[in-house]
């Protein structure tokens, strides 16, 4: 038998309804249902694997699902002959065809690490490091409803066994700080909470919602749009901060890292282009003991099983939750 060798990549595009009707983040995003995309990578000796990539609409990272087809189209053809695990190789080549555009690359990425694994009758996790643990720290999004519904989704996922939850803030100063007083007044204990205003509020918004609320322990996730306005918000806030879609790849984790600009970050693997360079901005962030959310925006089992290995393969002490 010859070298491995890629021979085809296709894709198949779904719609995945919102579990409950609708999703309500900031600034009045409303989602009501998304569509993934399957990416399936066939090699000349019929192993294959599979990837997904599933953006949240087109006005939360600069990726929407309308321009993966087109942007697979222009990828792909380049990879074929291309051996599926040599990954180094194959992301330096996705990145010299198309600049940027990493969840275009995310899926197919994905897909080769899956063809890895079936390869070396390996599991994933055991490629990026080893199985650290079996269980792993869920947390539970509460969309930005009113009080009294995400007063019921917080009761319903605490049924379900969650400890660790997402407050979903719209935005609006004096309407999150009744959002998240309220919910905090109902903290369990051994509990963790999360505001993520997903960037809609300003630098001073920020700092005068962690002055107001400085007797609630709860982690703000992305304040801000940008990393200057976060980096203030952190020296002057009185809780932690999580970024997010400030880091996105390994030079801006590198700055927000000098920066001490962050107490949490989130590792969203079709943000960083896939597994491959997921990869090594989690083992950074292990190195400094900096602790993680590892996950990716929405998407099937396929995604779910993805980001299951990374965090599996994540030493716990550092692994927050996904």
């Amino acid at each position: 038998m010859g070298e491995i060798r890629i021979s085809r990549i296709s894709a198949h595009q779904v719609q995945l309804p919102v579990k409950g009707g609708v999703y309500r983040m900031s600034m009045g995003k409303v989602i009501s249902e998304v569509t993934t995309t399957v990416v399936h990578v066939e090699t000349n000796t019929g192993v294959s694997g599979f990837g997904e990539v599933c953006p949240l609409g087109s006005n939360y990272l600069p990726a929407f699902a309308k321009g993966v087809i087109p942007g697979l189209e222009e990828l792909a053809p380049q990879l074929l002959g291309h051996n599926p695990i040599e990954l180094g190789k194959l992301n330096l080549t996705m990145d010299s065809v198309l600049k940027g555009h990493s969840f275009i690359k995310s899926p197919i990425d994905v897909a080769c690490w899956d063809v890895f694994g079936k390869v070396v009758g390996q599991p994933l996790h055991l490629l990026l490091g080893g199985c650290y643990q079996k269980k792993l720290p869920l947390y539970f999004s509460l969309s930005s409803d009113t009080k009294e519904q995400m007063g019921s989704a917080l009761n319903g996922a605490r049924s379900l066994g969650y400890k660790q939850f997402q407050i979903k803030c719209i935005g609006d100063l004096e309407d999150d700080l009744e959002r998240i007083s309220s919910i905090m007044e109902n903290a369990g204990p051994g509990e963790l909470f999360i505001a993520d205003a997903n960037q809609g509020w300003s630098q001073l918004e920020a700092v005068r919602l962690s002055q107001l609320l400085k007797n609630y322990p709860f982690i703000i996730e992305q304040p801000c749009e940008t990393l200057s306005a976060c980096l203030a918000v952190r020296d002057l806030a009185v809780h932690a901060v999580k970024l997010d879609e400030s880091v996105h790849d390994l030079e801006s984790l590198i700055r927000a890292m000098e920066a001490r600009a962050m107490d949490v970050v989130c590792i969203k693997i079709s943000k960083l282009g896939g597994i491959t360079k997921a990869r090594q901005l989690r083992d950074l962030c292990a190195s400094r003991g900096i602790s993680m959310t590892i996950e990716d925006t929405w998407g099937s089992d396929i995604v779910t099983a993805a980001l299951s290995h990374l965090a599996a393969s994540t030493p716990a002490k550092t692994l927050l939750n996904c």
